[in-house]
């Protein structure tokens, strides 16, 4: 088994990891997702590794397909479970200029600009999510994230080929990953210490 391979399985295992018990938490209530970002974050994660598939991103893609589809389902989930579905203004804007921007994907000649517009509405699928972290820092997975920080790397050391095309995407979700996970301690850590004990 080559390092490329054994570097996708692991980031194929960690998605599973990850995910498992984030399904698990939408089951039992403990996480209210908000439909919107995962719905957003499944279709443009599904047409991206298709467009790594195009550039020879090999082994590397597998961990995003197996992402795209269990995304897909926790947006279904999440639905169906009624997680959450209080939807600003702001959250239809995100919704909007995401949807509107996937006929790009279709129009463009270039995979790079397709995979650069895929790139951006998935980090404005991340706008609904900051928000509720924001709000509601303990309604969010921080070891979720952390884990889809570490596959996201994964995916980039099993890359069978190095473009903007295969790379952009895995890391600028990583570094959404990271910014999502300082929001939720720095909010978590300011509530606990602005909340008053009941006595």
């Amino acid at each position: 088994m080559s390092f490329k391979v054994l570097a996708s399985a692991l980031a194929m295992i960690i998605t599973f990891s990850a995910f498992l018990p984030y399904i698990r938490g939408i089951l039992t209530g403990a996480i209210k997702a908000h439909v919107f970002s995962w719905v957003i974050w499944g279709i443009t994660t599904l047409v991206v590794f298709f467009a790594q598939l195009s550039d020879n991103g090999g082994a590397g893609a597998w961990a995003v397909g197996l992402s795209a589809c269990i995304t897909l389902f926790i947006a279904c989930l999440a639905f169906l479970k009624r997680g959450d579905l209080a939807i600003t203004k702001l959250d239809w804007l995100f919704f909007i200029a995401a949807l509107s921007s996937l006929p790009f994907w279709y129009f463009s000649d270039s995979a790079l600009m397709a995979v650069i517009i895929l790139t951006s509405v998935d980090l404005l699928g991340f706008g609904p999510t900051l928000r509720k972290a924001w709000a509601q820092p303990q309604s969010e997975s921080l070891g979720f994230f952390a884990l889809f920080l570490l596959r996201n790397l994964l995916v980039v050391t099993a890359l069978e080929h190095y473009s903007w095309i295969t790379l952009l995407f895995p890391l600028a979700v990583a570094l959404a990953c990271i910014a999502l996970m300082l929001i939720i301690v720095l909010r978590r850590r300011h509530l606990s210490r602005t909340t008053p004990i009941s006595s």
